[in-house]
């Protein structure tokens, strides 16, 4: 007796040359192995697994010309098979997660969120604590994004000036942070 292996392979080797009769054997073998992998994959979704296997055997069919005949067509199969089992389990969580009630997280839309805006106060007073040299680099650089290059060029600062006007005012923010806290 052929092995599952041996025998779906020759069966598509056998339709890729033209035998059409191999090849609805071929799927119908198909069919009956991947009702099997599949039901021991997914025992608890038993109602999905013909659409999957429809799905699987659609994508061996617009595939096939990609089978190489010196490899395992198992192996081939079941690689497809989980790709599509991977796509059917992210869709199914998609659409569970659409179904999430809302009155859940309505605590969130219900709080005002002014921390960024308090955040951004605190910071422009611990900024106005430092001197030009130290608070103008940051300010430009860390907080605005321009390089040092353009930072050094709006302030005046040598581009030396402005790495070391970062570095001792995040330095000196620091130690001011630590001592509130």
């Amino acid at each position: 007796m052929q092995s599952v292996e041996t025998r779906l392979r020759a069966l598509l080797i056998d339709a890729m040359a033209g035998d059409a009769l191999a090849y609805q054997t071929f799927l119908s073998e198909l069919t009956r192995h991947l009702r099997g992998f599949l039901r021991r994959r997914i025992p608890q979704l038993s109602d999905d697994v013909e659409d999957l296997v429809q799905e699987i055997l659609l994508a061996v069919h617009n595939g096939r010309h990609t089978y190489r005949a010196d490899e395992p067509l198992t192996a081939w199969v079941h690689a497809i098979a989980r790709y599509k089992l991977m796509d059917f389990f992210r869709a199914r969580a998609r659409r569970e997660s659409l179904h999430d009630p809302i009155d859940d997280y309505i605590d969130i839309f219900a709080v005002c969120d002014d921390e960024p805006a308090s955040a951004r106060r605190d910071l422009g007073k611990l900024l106005q604590q430092l001197p030009d040299k130290q608070r103008l680099p940051i300010q430009h650089v860390k907080l605005e994004g321009l390089s040092v290059a353009e930072t050094a060029q709006l302030t005046g600062l040598s581009e030396s000036a402005v790495k070391v006007g970062v570095h001792r005012g995040l330095k000196a923010l620091a130690a001011k942070l630590r001592a509130i806290a």
